[in-house]
């Protein structure tokens, strides 16, 4: 289950480095599932107007002063529970989220989910109440004709029905060596998530993203405006895909103790 951190060190902490493999040792799992199919759209944003959606005991997570609001879309495939196979059908769906960059105090970057569409009722409903987290049941769909994907989403329930999102990509070439950028929006391992009035963390752990170039063809949402941001203004600074990566959820490692400067 996610953990609620300990007291908050007496000094200052450093971000943990950004890098592409997983920070911490793998135990043994909590979830497994596997995320395919993902398309990563990503917009600059001030960090000023995402601090107040943060949970508490976070700030914006930030490069060169910038942080960034995302819209990531994929298929979730075959949630399962302590090691136990994954379910083909009701841990199988479509899903798009809008999350934030988040560092807390010990350090530990991650990411806050403003929404979770999903398209399957059950574990929209699990995830709600077992873990605070915001999804939203929503029609869903994924195409694929050769290089080009289509996600889309029309929310149902709770939230603002009828909210949105259709997304079309072209995939291209594959990223040999990543830019700091795609990392830093890209390499997350861990999310920060309010349960009543505490700060959760629950780290996450995957082999490194395979990476490829995309060009977005075509954009039409209202999911970020939503989550409470502001819509976005212009084209997006970063468009990405992947063909996934298997992913293994599990207990929060224990933070680190240096008080270095916050850099």
């Amino acid at each position: 289950m996610p953990h609620t951190p300990p007291a908050v060190p007496s000094g200052p902490v450093s971000p943990e480095p950004v890098t592409a493999d997983p920070p911490y040792r793998v135990g043994r799992p909590l979830q497994t599932q596997s995320w395919l199919d993902v398309t990563f759209v990503h917009w600059a944003v001030d960090p000023a107007e995402v601090a107040p959606l943060l949970p508490g005991g976070t700030e914006p997570d930030t490069l060169d002063g910038v942080t960034y609001v995302g819209l990531v879309a994929f298929r979730m495939d075959r949630i399962g529970w302590f090691g136990l196979p994954g379910i083909p059908y009701l841990g199988s769906f479509p899903e798009t989220n809008v999350r934030l960059y988040s560092v807390d105090a010990h350090g530990r970057r991650g990411v806050v989910f403003r929404s979770l569409d999903a398209s399957r009722l059950l574990p929209v409903a699990v995830a709600r109440a077992a873990f605070r987290l915001p999804y939203v049941w929503s029609r869903m769909a994924v195409r694929h004709d050769g290089s080009t994907l289509t996600y889309s989403s029309t929310r149902r329930r709770p939230g603002r029905r009828g909210a949105r999102s259709a997304i079309t990509v072209r995939t291209g070439e594959p990223i040999a060596e990543p830019t700091p950028l795609e990392h830093f929006l890209t390499a997350r391992w861990g999310m920060h998530n309010d349960f009543f009035g505490r700060l959760l963390y629950l780290p996450n752990t995957h082999p490194r993203w395979p990476l490829h170039r995309a060009e977005l063809l075509a954009c039409d949402e209202d999911l970020v405006a939503a989550a409470g941001l502001p819509a976005p203004a212009g084209p997006p600074v970063s468009v990405l895909y992947s063909p996934g990566v298997p992913v293994r959820f599990t207990r929060p490692p224990r933070p680190r103790a240096d008080t270095s400067p916050t850099t």
